[in-house]
């Protein structure tokens, strides 16, 4: 599993649980995957965490860095 954040909201007008990539935000672009339950939500976000790093690594541009928190 990746170390990227994912937020994850439910939408009335669509009636899913929509999934956005903070990280990626900063490219210009907002990845945004549906799910019809929180967990395949979360799926649906991990894979295309895994598309875009996959495409970013094989185009050779810069990969963003994770969001993480400090403890303490």
């Amino acid at each position: 599993m990746s170390q990227y954040s994912m937020v994850i909201q439910w939408s009335d007008e669509d009636q899913l649980f929509l999934v956005t990539i903070p990280e990626f935000a900063d490219r210009g672009i907002m990845p945004c995957t549906p799910g019809e339950t929180r967990a395949e939500a979360i799926r649906q976000g991990e894979d295309v965490i895994e598309m875009y790093l996959e495409a970013w690594q094989q185009e050779g541009q810069p990969i963003p860095k994770p969001d993480t928190l400090q403890a303490g």
